[in-house]
């Protein structure tokens, strides 16, 4: 007999998996929100994004953090053990910063 990929129960409620439907059920009781879609109006994003974000097909970005803190008034750290984020710190990855080289019209032409 096969096993079910997921295991609803005890392991999506383990504080140290990374789960970020776990913060969106928070926030909405914090809030009093009944679902994603009152949610999303209470954060002022659309639907789709919160969908994205409980399914993992979005990542939970610094600008969404925010919403989610102002609103709720959960400070940022607590947010993110909610969904399991346990980094000290985010990174960002070096290539974000490098300048773009070598591409047709990217350079600038100087003034005349």
């Amino acid at each position: 007999m096969m096993e079910p990929l997921h295991n609803s129960g005890a392991q999506d409620q383990d504080v140290g998996v990374y789960n970020p439907g776990r913060l969106l059920d928070a926030l909405a009781e914090r809030l009093g929100a009944k679902n994603d879609a009152a949610l999303s109006r209470a954060l002022e994003v659309a639907p789709p994004v919160l969908s994205k974000i409980r399914h993992g097909r979005l990542p939970v970005g610094a600008t969404i953090l925010l919403r989610m803190h102002e609103a709720s008034g959960i400070g940022i750290r607590e947010l993110r053990d909610l969904m399991g984020d346990r980094r000290a710190r985010m990174r960002m990855s070096p290539q974000e910063f490098r300048p773009k080289t070598g591409t047709q019209g990217d350079e600038q032409q100087p003034a005349r």
